[in-house]
């Protein structure tokens, strides 16, 4: 094990938001499922692969409201 690895989850977990499903990720933004699959697909929403399971990174939700609220295209489909 490595010298910086968490001991146990929970140390983990104060090192790093929990990543979100693609269901809690539309829920937070108001939008459906398959709008968030259509922003990862098109590079407008980074989603964190681990082989077939699709996680959302909250800050990466914050910026691409924040992004939105400021007008920057691609924001928002």
């Amino acid at each position: 094990m490595s010298r910086h690895a968490p001991q146990s989850l929970s140390d983990a977990s104060s090192a790093f938001e929990r990543l979100l499903t693609t269901g809690e990720a539309a829920d937070i933004l108001g939008i459906t499922d398959r709008t968030v699959r259509t922003l990862v697909r098109t590079g407008v929403l980074p989603a964190v692969r681990f082989g077939r399971s699709v996680r959302f990174d909250p800050v990466d939700l914050r910026r691409f409201v924040d992004d939105a609220k400021r007008g920057r295209k691609g924001a928002a489909p």
